[in-house]
């Protein structure tokens, strides 16, 4: 079964900053539980760090509640199960960096891991297609960037504290981290290696104009997609659905928090569950959330947080799987600009979406199918039609960053500097970037702290 790629073509967003201003007051005493329970740490969100966190934490013998706004643990990892073959695909989270914490932790749900790799088959046929036309670009063909990434790993090299968990930056950053990548890529000749880099980046932005700093730690030696490791199995739910049965009752699905008391002797959480509203009392709390302040409403944010998390940008990244489309088996469909730098951009059809502004999953779908639509109308592929969509999912917000001015005003030092402060700790890709590997890295420097 071939998978087609569809990345899209991304556009320039301008999001606008918080500024400060005192927290809200919040008052827990203000909702009646239906349920009340101790634990000694509460962990919110339970995507690949909070799950991490979760069982990481129980092994160290903590108790722990997770309150999850989804049905299933795991994020960003996506598993499509065929009904009629019960065949696995896993069309979100594909491939884990091959390093010590990945397979510890596969290795601890006794799941058998591979050595694997992401990007269509060299057999498929593959069309490089502008999809405002819906035509293929004649001539066209992606740069060896063979050479290119030499002397892109020349330049990463000067920069050792990207490849260490978090944002360890130095102060001040140096400079030539803050300039729009597409300065660096002139600066450094690395043209060739744009299309190939823009190909994992979907969800970006403007991939050009962002801060070299985020193309460097995402694009990192530790976030090469060489070398890279998959489940013998093919179902990378099976992970997170064995941590599921571990964890029992202690994750509440389907739940949102309403408030929390981040007070002197510890952590008060009053969440939404399908069985009425809870309270927990904790001595810590760990966010695994994306750090926006629409995700942060009824937390008891002190004036720095809200701050910092009111200065975050992020992309839109959808993903899922496409059936009845009317492109063959074996034809790979690639988004590209016929005339933008660098051409930035069975029966089963992977996609990838990837938007600088924030869409409704209305709107994604609705881009899809218009930009399959142009390939019959364009001539490109006479037979493409409608599609299904058999499975989607959104992974917005994606890519969570800051500008350049905030990045140079030390940013991320603030941010680090907000860990064990209110009894709270926090992980996730905003804290990292958007890899299994990096995720569980960081997470587990900092259980030591949680569990003490």
């Amino acid at each position: 079964m071939l998978m087609a790629i569809i990345p899209f073509l991304l556009v320039v967003s301008h999001f606008g900053q918080t500024a400060a201003r005192p927290s809200p007051l919040v008052d827990t005493a203000a909702h009646k539980s239906s349920l009340t329970i101790s634990r000694d740490v509460c962990i919110i969100g339970g995507g690949a760090s909070g799950t991490y966190t979760a069982i990481g934490l129980r092994d160290k013998g903590k108790s722990v509640a997770v309150i999850e706004a989804q049905s299933v643990l795991g994020g960003h990892t996506n598993t499509y199960t065929d009904p009629a073959t019960s065949a696995k695909v896993d069309y979100g989270v594909v491939v884990y960096g091959n390093t010590s914490t990945v397979t510890s932790f596969f290795r601890r749900f006794n799941i058998p891991l591979i050595k694997g790799t992401v990007g269509p088959s060299t057999a498929a046929v593959k069309y490089y297609v502008d999809f405002r036309t819906g035509k293929n670009i004649t001539g066209y063909a992606p740069a060896d960037p063979t050479a290119a990434f030499g002397a892109y790993a020349a330049q990463l090299a000067k920069y050792p504290f990207l490849n260490t968990p978090g944002w360890n930056l130095p102060d001040p950053v140096p400079s030539e981290l803050l300039i729009p990548f597409g300065d660096f890529v002139k600066r450094y000749k690395i043209d060739d290696a744009v299309s190939t880099i823009s190909g994992y980046a979907q969800g970006f932005g403007d991939l050009l104009s962002i801060p070299t700093l985020y193309v460097l730690k995402y694009f990192s030696s530790n976030g090469a997609q060489t070398n890279s490791l998959m489940t013998a199995r093919h179902d990378n739910s099976e992970l997170y659905e064995k941590a599921r049965v571990e964890l029992g009752g202690d994750v509440f699905f389907n739940s949102t928090v309403i408030a929390t008391d981040r007070h002197k002797n510890g952590v008060k959480i009053i969440a939404k569950t399908p069985g009425g509203i809870i309270s927990i009392s904790a001595k810590k709390l760990v966010i695994s959330i994306p750090p926006l302040l629409s995700n942060l409403k009824g937390f008891d944010l002190s004036l720095t947080e809200r701050d910092l998390f009111g200065q975050f940008l992020h992309g839109t990244y959808c993903t899922g799987l496409l059936r009845n489309t009317g492109i063959p088996d074996n034809v790979v469909v690639t988004g590209v600009g016929e005339d933008t730098p660098y051409n930035l951009p069975p029966g089963l059809k992977d996609f990838k979406f990837g938007a600088a502004t924030a869409l409704s999953d209305s709107a994604v779908k609705a881009s899809i199918v218009s930009a399959i639509l142009k390939l019959k109308a364009a001539g490109t592929i006479s037979t493409a039609s409608t599609p299904d969509f058999v499975a989607y999912k959104s992974h917005t917000p994606y890519a969570m960053r800051v500008s350049a001015d905030a990045i140079k005003a030390g940013f991320y030092k603030n941010l680090t500097t907000l860990q064990g402060q209110k009894h709270t700790w926090w992980t996730g890709a905003a804290f990292d970037k958007h890899s299994s590997a990096d995720l569980w890295a960081f997470t587990a420097g900092l259980l030591p702290a949680i569990a003490a």
